[in-house]
């Protein structure tokens, strides 16, 4: 009898980017020297010559969708996933930010691992130096599982993120709730059945809620750390923890808070007086916006509260800088 090779699974890659071009020409050059089917770059509307840049390279497995206006990452994942499932159909999306690039073999590590019974896989990110990239650190919900709540207890949030040693790239695969949009592998099971990410969150905790979202609808995410992916970022500065330019504030607050209610369930109304006054202790290391912090903090909190998901980018720009949104639309360049 004949034996034919096992089918090799068709994988597309999804980079969604805006007005960072030196950013994104690294990751760009990286996936195309991965072993991928296609690499979709979704651009939100940027003027700084990406999509030219985009358009000279000669690959026919890059696609360039290009937007006209920024919806941010969220718009941009929710936007490009559709695209790719229906004009491409692959078994597996492996999505990023375009700070967030693949270490030579991290495909090639992805489909030599053994895939059954995950329906999504996360990579181990690390930063340029080497480091563990704190923003990208996967989580197992302490609200779900009791081990993790009782360290929780103890220790904060190093009770319920995976420490260092999961990182050891000798390590086994484990079953995480949160994993982030950096160096994440998608199922065509995985999308079918938990959907696309939610454009109205703009920036910020959407990888959260999908995955959060994936973990309730019984679907399995494995952190796998021979999968390495390096994330340059530059938008939080290094040891303040201070988001830069400050309307980043107003979607990181809001978002977290509506991650915090998913994962907490009923404990969410006890712990969210905690949370306000953590957060609110962070003001003083925005020195003189300071005040504009507090402001976008209360909005971002009274939104988040209400589920409200449709104030607009230009009204965000408008309550940080003070102006009208159309003054801000006019205006801003985030």
């Amino acid at each position: 009898m004949t034996q034919h090779p096992p089918s090799r699974d068709r994988i597309a890659a999804l980079v969604v980017t805006h007005q960072r071009l030196a950013k994104l020409q690294p990751t760009v050059t990286r996936l195309l020297a991965e072993d991928l089917d296609a690499i979709v770059v979704f651009d939100n509307a940027s003027d700084d010559g990406t999509v030219e840049w985009l358009r000279g390279l000669d690959d026919p497995r890059l696609h360039v969708i290009a937007h006209d206006r920024n919806t941010g990452g969220a718009g941009g994942f929710d936007m490009g996933l559709r695209d790719i499932v229906e004009r491409l159909d692959p078994d597996w999306v492996l999505i990023s930010d375009d700070d967030g690039r693949p270490m030579p073999g991290a495909v090639a590590a992805f489909r030599d691992m053994d895939r059954d019974g995950w329906d999504a896989v996360g990579a181990a990110v690390l930063t340029p130096e080497g480091q563990v990239c704190e923003m990208n650190r996967p989580y197992r919900n302490p609200f779900w599982r009791l081990p993790e709540f009782l360290r929780t207890l103890r220790a904060g949030r190093r009770g319920f993120h995976l420490d260092d040693a999961a990182y050891d790239s000798d390590a086994g695969t484990i079953a995480v709730d949160m994993a982030s949009f950096v160096g994440l592998f998608l199922s065509r099971r995985a999308i079918r059945q938990g959907g696309y990410p939610d454009r109205r969150l703009f920036i910020y905790g959407d990888d959260q809620l999908y995955t959060l979202r994936l973990r309730r609808r019984g679907l399995r995410i494995g952190f796998a750390p021979a999968i390495r992916y390096e994330h340059d970022t530059t938008s939080i500065a290094a040891g303040t923890l201070r988001l830069t330019p400050i309307w980043k504030v107003y979607y990181m607050y809001r978002n977290a808070l509506l991650a915090y209610r998913v994962a907490a369930g009923p404990w969410f109304w006890p712990l969210l007086p905690l949370l306000a006054v953590k957060w609110r202790r962070i003001a003083p290391r925005y020195g003189d916006e300071s005040a504009t912090f507090r402001r976008l903090l209360g909005i971002a909190m009274r939104d988040g509260l209400r589920g409200r998901l449709d104030r607009t980018h230009p009204e965000v720009i408008a309550i940080a800088s003070g102006t009208s949104p159309r003054e801000a639309e006019a205006g801003r360049s985030g």
